[in-house]
């Protein structure tokens, strides 16, 4: 959580309210077709995309619809660029050496999302593996698009037609994302690699959007690609990660390690706390008592929360729903198994309800009015919910302070209070529900 700059995220955030996006386009991928859309054509690398005439000038020409200078803040300010560097860290030969992997820079399973990591008969002359995640890991093989998109006069979906992949739909933007920063089951991020040594990992879909931008919401992307909405791409993220957590609790291969669930899908801290430490309290929406591991279900209650700004009455049967899945859990491997089909079914159908709504302005206070009450009644006991919580109130706040055009002076109130939510979760091992439900409490009076 340290690692997110709220000040680069503010500013550069310019998100445009109301929005349809096109819901079947991507809408029904799983995590395989969206693995096999980025490797369907060749990967050229980096350096193809590295012309100072294409992507990598240093500023951008008169009458250009692009900044063009999008390689230079990859190589320059984006991790991607660096996290084949980090394989040959100490740590990760640390971590490699624990799991028996070997080289951590030729491990298959440090690779697949360490690199841009295509077959190797769909690998160009200038594609190297030293490059990280580069340009095609997430806009596709560039093999038939790459002359053919600097055509301004092509409609954009000539060129999705060539294997660009389609970024601006927050749908399938979530599912590339997800696939390595949560995990699929063709991209597993285990609990034996956590335990390992690898880092907990943490997403939220606008946040992560807005971290290391390479373009800028303008006329010209909107009228090329639709309007930007910061608060729907987080309500569609919450509803991914959600659908996709139960989809590899689904997953006979990748969902159990043995007599074990693949534990990487329950809630960390419900096991690694001290065990002095006599913490346990009740959380109403699960029903479980002392000592059991509970699924980590922090998405689900998040997108609870952006099903209230859409339907109430959805929002509530999501949340007897994902308690009886919690409640399953204690009966048999059979129940919980039906309990998560039910569940993503109802996910599944709400998403593009979710997508096509507009989230106005009034979606800042409606959203808060919904995680309070959930605070108030002891949902945010687990940190893992309550980082989601501080990273939604980020991007519906940054949408609220566009949508109403706020000046400086308006504005900063909001982004203390924002600020002050976020510091109760900045040390996992230090979260107090108390004090994240106060700074919670702080941000609706302020949002008024």
């Amino acid at each position: 959580m340290s690692a997110l700059s709220r000040s680069a995220i503010r500013s550069s955030v310019t998100p445009v309210l109301g929005v349809l996006l096109l819901w079947a386009a991507a809408g029904s991928a799983t995590a395989d077709s969206v693995t096999a859309a980025i490797f369907e054509h060749a990967h050229l690398g980096p350096a193809t995309c590295a012309s100072s005439t294409c992507h990598g000038a240093n500023q951008r020409a008169s009458g250009a619809r692009i900044l063009l200078n999008e390689y230079s803040v990859w190589q320059q300010t984006d991790p991607h660029a660096r996290s084949y560097a980090t394989l040959a860290g100490k740590e990760s030969r640390a971590i490699a050496a624990k799991l028996g992997l070997g080289d951590p820079t030729t491990a298959p399973a440090c690779l697949t999302c360490h690199v841009d990591h295509p077959p190797a008969d769909k690998r160009g002359e200038k594609f190297l593996i030293s490059d990280g995640v580069g340009c095609e890991a997430c806009h596709g093989g560039a093999e038939q698009w790459i002359s053919s998109h600097v055509d301004s006069s092509r409609p954009r979906s000539a060129t999705l037609a060539e294997g660009l992949y389609p970024t601006e739909d927050p749908v399938a933007r979530a599912k590339l994302c997800l696939s390595c920063h949560m995990g699929t089951p063709d991209r597993m991020i285990t609990h034996e690699i956590m335990g390992a040594g690898h880092p907990r990992l943490s997403f939220e879909l606008d946040t992560f959007t807005w971290l290391n931008p390479h373009y800028e919401i303008d006329a010209d992307y909107i009228e090329r690609k639709g309007e930007f909405n910061g608060a729907r791409d987080w309500g569609i993220g919450q509803g991914v990660a959600a659908s996709n957590l139960l989809e590899i609790l689904l997953d006979e291969r990748r969902g159990w390690h043995g007599i074990f669930p693949e534990l990487v899908l329950f809630d960390c801290h419900a096991c690694h706390r001290p065990m002095s430490g006599n913490q346990w309290g009740p959380r109403p929406g699960t029903g479980l008592g002392p000592g059991v591991v509970r699924i980590n279900d922090s998405n689900l209650v998040m997108y609870r929360h952006v099903l209230a700004v859409v339907d109430r009455a959805a929002a509530d049967d999501l949340g007897q729903a994902t308690r009886a899945l919690h409640q399953a859990t204690l009966a048999s491997r059979e129940r919980t198994f039906a309990a998560a089909r039910t569940l993503r079914a109802k996910i599944e159908a709400s998403l593009p309800r979710v997508a096509a709504h507009g989230f106005g302005p009034e979606t800042l206070g409606q959203v808060l009015d919904s995680m309070l009450r959930d605070a108030e009644r002891g949902e945010f006991r687990d940190f893992a919910a309550a980082e989601q919580a501080a990273l939604a109130a980020q991007s519906v706040v940054v949408a609220f302070e566009s949508a109403r055009q706020l000046s400086e002076e308006e504005a900063g109130p909001l982004r203390s209070a924002v600020d002050r939510l976020y510091s109760t979760v900045e040390k996992e091992d230090a979260y107090r529900m108390a004090s994240f439900t106060d700074a919670l409490r702080g941000l609706r009076a302020t949002a008024r």
